[in-house]
């Protein structure tokens, strides 16, 4: 049998752990972050290729521009439900490296496609649900991971492994900005577009938004396949896989993963746009990366404050956090077309990505731990074959419900940007949308309290 399927995989064995089992599981969570942070990347690129098409001479509305920044989510939500039954499917190594390879479509399409000023809006539309592919693989991606390592450390790990990887958002707001100004690949991408900018002619290479991936994509692809293993005991059927959508903390997770996940991808696919709608003066591309920078940084962080404090704890109260930072961002925007304090709402805004990193890190150490918890439940009293048993299952269950919930939340990249541009179109202003994420967050907090941090709660954890 091939070197890379391990037929042998006992994390919780502290010997086993320490002997083999610790260098193998590093090795495959850094072949797998570069993989996802290119995947973020290549999911989100359309926040900034959305300011940039009217300069360069789209004729598209403010409503066309946010339906544009707003699909990836769309797809990329939906390819996760069936991105998080691949891995026990296919196996973790051939899935990130085939996921990672689709990237190569939407990146090459958009540098194609930005060049010609008649390239139809539908084919637009077309590449922006395209990078949902980019948006799939972190189900699988997490999935995979969690397999990896005990109990003890799957916050950090699963921590490290989003986190960083949502650092591609970060980086691609930052990155393209500067990358579509400078012609340097020009021998090989194309002219440039020129466009006025403050009555200024500028030359811009859009393409660059997507080529600039192409290389990196490829080499990510090829290490993932040659360095990375397969789990031969985390097989399932989806069938097997299927029991999640009986259990009632799966979808529990998913409102609550919906509140941390989804507010941090749907903030970064729309804050550029309701940037320029609300500060027109406002260069949002020199800004953007900032909050999802923090969010992503922070990630980490709240896997590792959850390991150490308990999830439940650090989420109940982030989650609190989160609504104060809505009425921040309402407190510093302009109303009527006059006021508004620009530093005032980015601020507010980078508290809320904070939030976000720290909640996403929090729920996620969250759920190995409920789903342990309860198959131990289940089996306790009854031999310790049906007690080892139990572990392999909550194992199963919890990275099946781990990539479901992370295809549940990242509609929240679609519903974001979307309720923005509606709330505008409807009346005026972003007021509207803003005030329904408080009650959501709201939500998110009686549950928590509820099912996991009060005293007696369901599953303490």
């Amino acid at each position: 049998m091939s070197s890379r399927i391990l037929t042998t995989w006992s994390p919780e064995d502290q010997a086993f752990w320490e002997r083999e089992g610790k260098a193998i599981a590093t090795r495959n969570l850094w072949i797998s972050i570069p993989a996802l942070f290119l995947a973020f990347a290549v999911w989100m690129v359309w926040s900034i290729v959305c300011v940039n098409l009217p300069l360069i001479g789209f004729k598209f509305d403010a409503n066309k521009l946010f339906w544009l920044a707003a699909l990836p989510g769309l797809s990329g939500a939906t390819l996760r439900i069936f991105y998080s039954f691949m891995v026990p499917i296919f196996g973790g190594r051939k899935w990130t490296a085939i996921s990672t390879a689709s990237l190569l479509i939407p990146a090459m399409g958009i540098g194609f496609a930005v060049r010609d000023l008649n390239t139809s809006y539908s084919t637009l539309l077309i590449l922006a649900l395209l990078c949902g592919l980019g948006g799939g693989n972190f189900a699988s991606s997490m999935a995979n991971i969690s397999f990896f390592f005990p109990k003890a450390q799957k916050g950090t790990a699963l921590g490290l492994n989003a986190g960083l990887g949502n650092l591609g958002v970060s980086a691609m707001q930052f990155i393209v900005p500067l990358i579509i100004t400078t012609g340097v690949f020009s021998a090989l991408c194309g002219d440039p577009q020129m466009c006025v900018i403050k009555g200024e002619v500028r030359p811009i290479w859009l393409q660059n938004a997507g080529f600039i991936w192409v290389p990196f994509i490829a080499l990510a692809s090829l290490a993932a396949w040659f360095g990375m293993n397969d789990i031969a005991s985390a097989k399932a059927s989806f069938s097997e896989q299927a029991i999640i959508f009986r259990r009632k903390h799966n979808w529990l997770m998913c409102w609550l993963y919906l509140g941390t996940f989804g507010s941090f991808i749907g903030y970064s696919a729309g804050l550029p746009l309701l940037t320029k709608s609300q500060f027109p003066g406002i260069n949002p591309t020199q800004y953007a990366f900032l909050g999802p920078l923090v969010g992503a940084l922070l990630r980490p962080v709240g896997g590792w404050l959850a390991d150490k404090l308990g999830g439940a704890r650090v989420t109940f109260w982030n989650f609190i956090v989160m609504a104060a930072a809505v009425f921040g961002v309402l407190s510093f925007l302009p109303h009527g077309g006059a006021g508004g304090d620009f530093w005032g709402f980015l601020a507010m805004f980078i508290l809320l990505f904070a939030t976000t990193g720290i909640g996403n890190g929090s729920t996620f150490r969250m759920i190995p731990v409920i789903f342990l918890t309860e198959r131990q439940r289940d089996a306790a009293g009854k031999g310790a074959a049906a007690e080892e048993q139990a572990v392999k299952d909550a194992n199963k269950e919890a990275a099946a419900v781990l990539g479901f919930t992370s295809a549940f939340a990242a509609y929240g990249a679609f519903f974001i940007p979307k309720s923005f541009g509606t709330s505008i179109t409807m009346t005026g202003g972003p007021d509207a949308a803003l005030y329904g994420f408080v009650v959501f967050y709201v939500s998110c907090i009686a549950l928590t309290w509820w099912f996991y941090a009060r005293k007696n709660a369901d599953v303490p954890c």
